[in-house]
Order: structure tokens, then sequence, then C-alpha cells
């Protein structure tokens, strides 16, 4: 199997506006700005002569392909690292932030993607870690408690209690206590780094909810996300950052989405997802549900053909994800008829999954796809290894020419051997977790939300991987919750509503209709 992945050209270093052009002359004064900010890291350089200018009561969105140097900007602003070359300016003087907590007293404030929390203890606990007040020697709880009810409120927030334990939370309202820790330090800056990564959709508005308070109250939000609807719904201005260069800064509503991406990764908006050969026709059934179901799903009837794409669409927690751990032998169907190839399949755990030619890319790559601490090869060995534990020198070859299609960096089998999976981006370590799968060599792929929390570059490699494996037979059964994904790339849409199909839909279908048939509208 010949698998070709072009994830787009690159576009030469173009600086359309600086952050301190004229189109801010009407602006108040800026209270954050960076200077020709460079760093190397071991002599290689990741980020190059970056101007960056962020405003009271402003959201600034900072956007770009992973590896252009966005996470490591944020860490400079929020003093994790010091610049090699340029400036900080902190309302007018430049400043230096030799450690993450003289940031925070100074009123720059970072949400990273990765929650910093305490489970067990009270939301009260961790927004005052480590700074409690104190009466008499003793940390004075009563006051704890008024001064954390009282950012609550200022906040909105009344569905949130000082005194619930963190554990208990969601993982939006987990969210929002980062944030109201940020606050808790009179942060004036707050950076946020892909703050709806792990968030449902419908989640999603009490972090717009939030983000728009913030910015009401004065401060200014640097907003860091690959999700294209979040940067026009929220942001004031917009930098791109490319290869470690600042190429473009400008006001949101001047920048259009074909620029924006185009700018990224040299691609047209419009091309973003490939098209569908115009002479492809599904053959086969490859996978079959006949009302299927256990504890969370009931009576599923589905097919999915060989070189076809069936989505499962849905809002979060509608039963899309327990149909794939169903199929996959993970939460195996107690109850209905599955066949594989036409042959009845009964799969009960993983390791049988794997042996009736079954696929499953899970939703977090991070817990339930790598082994972070091991290499690229290492990783991409692990299905097999476990499943058909024998060498041999084809085995090898296989596994080196997939990870050489999907242009997993280090591009060398031989580098591959050495690089842990943690030192990766998002983009390549979601390759790894692909090319586990694909060196199996499977007939049906799961693929259930495989391009969150990756950017437009990696995304676009992903639809190629999709077409190329359709084009070669084999079936694929995408969940998503991104609607134009499911749109664009699916040639039947089935929707999830109550653990149940609720309807089905052609591939291409308004995206208001999906919805309906989600929320039991229509």
């Amino acid at each position: 199997m010949q698998l070709l992945v072009d994830i787009g050209q690159k576009v030469p270093t173009l600086v359309v506006m600086r952050a301190d052009d004229d189109a801010h002359t009407s602006s108040p004064d800026p209270v954050l700005r960076l200077r020709g900010v460079g760093k190397e890291f071991f002599g290689t350089s990741v980020l190059r002569e970056i101007d960056l200018t962020l405003y009271p009561g402003q959201v600034h969105a900072l956007v770009g392909e992973n590896g252009a140097g966005k996470s490591t900007l944020m860490k400079i602003i929020a003093g994790v690292h010091r610049p090699d070359t340029g400036t900080i300016e902190l309302d007018g003087p430049a400043v230096t932030f030799p450690t993450p907590l003289d940031a925070q007293r100074a009123g720059v404030a970072t949400v990273f993607q990765e929650f910093n929390l305490l489970p067990d203890r009270s939301v009260a606990e961790n927004v005052y870690l480590g700074r409690e007040p104190r009466r008499r020697g003793l940390v004075d709880r009563r006051r704890l408690h008024a001064d954390t009810t009282r950012l609550l409120d200022d906040l909105g927030l009344a569905g949130i209690a000082s005194w619930t334990r963190v554990g208990s939370l969601s993982v939006a309202q987990q969210q929002v206590v980062e944030i109201v820790k940020a606050v808790s330090y009179d942060a004036r800056i707050i950076s946020m780094d892909e703050p709806t990564a792990a968030l449902a959709d419908q989640e999603v508005a009490l972090l717009y909810e939030l983000v728009r308070r913030l910015r009401d109250r004065g401060v200014a939000i640097l907003y860091v996300s690959h999700r294209l609807q979040e940067i026009y719904d929220l942001a004031d201005t917009i930098t791109v950052l490319k290869d470690g260069n600042h190429v473009l800064t400008a006001p949101a509503a001047e920048v259009g989405p074909d620029r924006l991406v185009r700018t990224m990764v040299g691609r047209d908006f419009a091309g973003f997802f490939p098209d569908k050969p115009a002479d492809a026709v599904p053959g086969e059934v490859r996978l079959a549900l006949a009302g299927a179901g256990n504890t969370m799903v009931d009576d599923i009837d589905l097919e999915v053909r060989a070189g076809e794409i069936v989505a499962l669409a849905g809002l979060q927690g509608s039963g899309r994800t327990e149909i794939a751990h169903g199929v996959f032998g993970i939460a195996p169907f107690t109850r209905g008829r599955m066949t594989v190839d036409g042959q009845p399949a009964q799969v009960r755990t993983p390791r049988q999954g794997v042996r009736h030619h079954l696929a499953l890319v899970t939703e977090d790559r991070k817990s339930e796809g790598l082994a972070l601490g091991q290499s690229v090869l290492a990783n991409a060995r692990l299905v097999l290894d476990a499943v058909l534990p024998r060498a041999s020198d084809r085995r090898s070859r296989r596994i080196a020419g997939v990870l050489s299609s999907l242009e997993v960096a280090p591009s060398t089998v031989a580098a591959a051997q050495d690089t842990e999976v943690q030192y990766l981006s998002g983009g390549n370590q979601q390759k790894v977790v692909l090319a586990k799968w694909l060196v199996t060599e499977p007939r049906v792929i799961v693929l259930d939300e495989p391009t969150r929390g990756i950017d437009v570059g990696a995304k676009r490699a992903v639809y190629d991987l999709m077409r190329t494996l359709t084009a070669d037979g084999t079936a694929v059964l995408l969940i998503s919750s991104e609607l134009p994904e499911v749109v664009a790339m699916a040639d039947r849409i089935l929707v999830v509503r109550d653990g149940r199909i609720a309807g089905e839909l052609p591939g291409g279908s308004d995206e208001a209709a999906i919805m309906a048939l989600a929320t039991g509208a229509a």
C-alpha cells in the first residue's frame, strides 16, 4: 500500500502589517510590546525578529502551523524562557521575567493547554494554591472562599462554587478554574493556549462568554487556536507565525479565511479539503452492524463499504465514540450482529479487533494512542509487536515505508529509533498514531476526532491520507465534531443522538440539517 501525503508548499516570509503600524493609531497605549524577539535552542533558531503588540480590551489571535514558534513565544511572555535577542516592554519600559512567578506578579498570566490543577482539592484551594490568605499563621479559609467567590461572581460564573472539588467539575469548568486562577493575580494580560481543545461543542460557549467578559474588563488576551471559527468569533487582531518568522499582523476583519490559510500553509481555503475522485465507486461492504447495542448505545444499523467514508456526527456524549468502542471491542456489543468483509465477527477485545483487520485511532492521542516516552519507531511497532509478536525484515520495511510516506519527523528510521514522541509537534504525534495502525494494513479504520488539536497543514495531510486509504479499498468510519470536515469528507453522514442513529444524510449536506437531527429539532 503506497501512501503519498502532501502537506502543502512553503510560502515566503511576507510582512504585511506590523502591530505598531497605523492600524492602531486610535487605540489606547499598548500594555505589552515585543520588539525583535529571537530565540535559539542548541544553535537552532526557532524565533527570529518577532514583533507583537497587545492592547488592553482586545483579543489578539496567534496562529500558525505546529512548529511555527507559537509555544516558544508564549513561554517567553510567560517567563518560562528568556529571549536571546529583542526586548519585552510592559507599559512602556523594558522588563525581564526571570521566572513564571515574576511574570504573574507583573500581571502577565498564561493558561496552558494541559491543566495544572489538583483534582482532590476545592476550587478555592486551586485558585490560591501556594499563596493562601493567612490569619495568625494558619490558612484563613473563610477569606480564601470569600475571595474566590468574589472572583467567580465578578466573572459571572454563578454555576461554580468555591468549595466544589475540582475533580467533580466538567472539563470546561476546569478550564474556567485555570482562567480564574490567572485572574486572581490581577492579570492584565492573559495568554490562552488552545483553550477549547478538550471541550465539547456545547461547552465552548462558556469559554467564549468568559473571554468576552475579560476583554470588556480591559484585559489583553493572547489567544492561540487551530480552529479558524474561534479566531473569527473572538479575535480583534490576528498575527501569523511561520517557521519562526512573523509574516502577518492585521485586523481580523481584513483577513479572510482564504488569505489566512494561504499565509499559514501556502494553500487556498477553497482547496483545503481534497476532492473525491469523480470515478470513485464504493465496493463491497467491509463493516456492517445490525441491531448492535450495549449499555451505551442501542439498535445501531450501519454499513461502511470499501473505498467509502461514513461519518458519525452528533453532539459530544451522543454515542459516537461508544459505537467505535463497540466495533473495536473496547466496550463490546452485547446484542445484535456485526460482520467484517461479509463474515460474522465477535470482537470482544481490541486484540480480536486487530485480528479482524480493524483499526481505531482514538480521540485522545496522548493518553490513549502513544507511549510518549518511547521513540517514533517503537510507537509505530506497538500494535504489531503486541498482537503479532514476530520480527521480520518485511515488517521493518513496511514500518519504514509508512513513516516515510506520512512524512513523520524525523524523516529517517535511524533517527526515529532515538527520538521520543513527546518532543514532536501535535501534528507529527498524530501521524505516529496513524502509522501505528497503518502498518497493520487494516480493512476498516475508525478515526475518532483525527484532526483535533493539530494545525491546518497537518489536517490537510490527514485528509489526503483518508483519500489515499479509500482509493486503496479501505473503509473509513469518521467521527468528528467539526461539521465542515464531516460535510466535505464524508460520502454519507449518520447522525447519532441519545445512543441511536437519528438519521442519514448524503455527504455535502447542509450543516444546519445535521444539527437539526443532532439536537432533535428535525
